[in-house]
Parts: structure tokens; C-alpha cells; sequence
């Protein structure tokens, strides 16, 4: 009984501190593979951005440029980084939710496993639909010029545009598990996100207007509704949860 209680005690600064250290230094060193692999596929990456580019040239002059001597290097380092934060994501956000997660119980340390499995294919799914998304913006907001106008491009901005809608929208598939966590710890109840679910709608909708910055509404909306289905799931799943808390003590 000590022993559990000794446990389930508060941890110490110290404590926290060597727990941060340790796993900080996990997903540092996963960080770092994943840039390298992302550095070896650099190129491979910037022919897939480069396409909407190649087709914009058909009918009008476009072309990517770098504005320094070490443009082109800055680029591929930019572009190794985003890759390897992708790359590394399954380490990463272990790491995040077993040190967020007290992980002090078995059943605590399942939760940490369950949502890490959770997160990681919703981050890679909202990656790869952010992916999927960027050429459709590019050729929107190329649009608003005339084919008698030129489109010259920053190399740099370009590329920084792209990494952020990939990232920004595989962070936002991410949104409604932490919900579920924060939700499974005590810290939110499922009646407070049902009060305040048309607010979190509106952040939805307003994020995905910023993500998408295309001239039709069918980008915008294309972001949101399966936001907002992720959302509407985490918001059944914490109703599940406390429904069942709730009944021993009923009973």
C-alpha cells in the first residue's frame, strides 16, 4: 500500500526535470534521423512542390527563384527540417503524451499508448491532406493575375508556404485526441465542450479560412467539415467517458 502510494505521489522538480531531459533527448535524436532521411529526399520533395509551378508555366511565364547565393542550400535544409518533423512525428508525440500523461498506473500508461496511436495516423492523415490541398491554393491564388502577367516566386516563401498548410493542418487532425486526453485526465468535462461547441466550430472555420487562403468557399470547407468531424467524434467519445464514470456513482 506505501509502495502504490509512493507511486501515485508527487514527483519532484528534480523529477520532472530528468523526465523532460530524458525524453526531450528521444525525440531530439528522432528529430535529427528524420531530418537526415528528409535531407537524402530533399530533391524528391521539391519536384513534388515544384509541379503546380510546372503547370502554371504552361500558360504563363512562373518559375521559382532563389534570391541569395545559399538559397538553394537554406532551401534544402528548410525542406530536410519540415521532412524530418513528419518523419519523426510517431517519437515525437509518444513522447509528448507520456510526459503530459502521468503514466504513473497501468491503466494511465494504456491511455498514453492509445492516444499515441490515435495521434500519429491523424497527424499523417492531416499531412497528407494538407499535401493534397496545396496545389489546388496555388492555382487559385495564382489566378487573380492575368496570363499576360508573370508569376516569380521566392523559392523560400513558396516552400514555406507549402510546409505550413502541410504541418498546420496535420497538427489540427491532432486537436480533437488531445480533447480526449485533457477530457480522460479530469482537467475538461464533456458538458464544457458541448456548451462551447459552436465557438469551436467557429475556431474551426476561421483556421480553415487561414490555412486556405483560396478564392472559393470549397477550400475552406474542404479543411473544416472533416475538422469538425474529428471533433464531433472526440466530443462523443468524452461523453462515453464521463457517462461511464459517472455511473458507479449512481448506483
Amino acid at each position: 500500500m506505501t509502495a502504490v502510494t509512493a507511486a501515485r505521489g508527487t514527483m519532484p522538480l528534480a523529477g520532472h526535470l530528468r523526465e523532460a531531459r530524458r525524453r526531450g533527448t528521444r525525440a531530439a535524436v528522432a528529430l535529427l534521423v528524420g531530418t537526415i532521411a528528409g535531407y537524402l529526399l530533399s530533391g524528391q520533395v521539391l519536384d513534388v512542390l515544384r509541379t503546380p509551378i510546372e503547370e502554371l508555366a504552361t500558360s504563363r511565364q512562373a518559375s521559382l527563384n532563389y534570391d541569395t547565393v545559399t538559397g538553394a542550400f537554406d532551401l534544402k535544409l528548410r525542406i530536410s527540417l519540415f521532412t524530418g518533423i513528419v518523419l519523426s512525428s510517431p517519437v515525437w508525440l509518444h513522447q509528448l503524451f507520456a510526459f503530459v500523461t502521468p503514466g504513473l498506473t497501468r491503466r494511465e500508461r494504456r491511455y498514453a499508448v492509445g492516444f499515441t496511436l490515435a495521434a500519429v495516423p491523424l497527424f499523417a492523415a492531416g499531412c497528407l491532406f494538407g499535401f493534397l490541398l496545396f496545389p489546388h491554393m496555388v492555382s487559385m491564388l495564382t489566378g487573380f493575375s492575368s496570363d499576360e502577367d508573370s508569376t516569380i516566386l521566392s523559392a523560400a516563401y513558396y516552400v514555406d508556404f507549402v510546409m505550413k498548410v502541410v504541418v498546420a493542418t496535420g497538427i489540427s487532425f491532432v486537436l480533437p485526441v488531445l480533447m480526449v486526453m485533457l477530457n480522460v485526465l479530469g482537467v475538461v468535462s464533456s458538458r464544457t465542450l458541448r456548451r462551447s461547441w459552436r465557438l469551436i466550430v467557429v475556431v474551426i472555420v476561421l483556421f480553415s479560412a487561414l490555412v486556405t487562403p483560396a478564392a472559393d468557399v470549397l477550400s475552406m470547407f474542404l479543411v473544416a467539415v472533416p475538422m469538425s468531424a474529428l471533433f464531433g467524434l472526440a466530443l462523443l467519445i468524452t461523453h462515453l467517458h464521463d457517462a461511464r464514470r459517472s455511473t458507479p456513482c449512481s448506483a
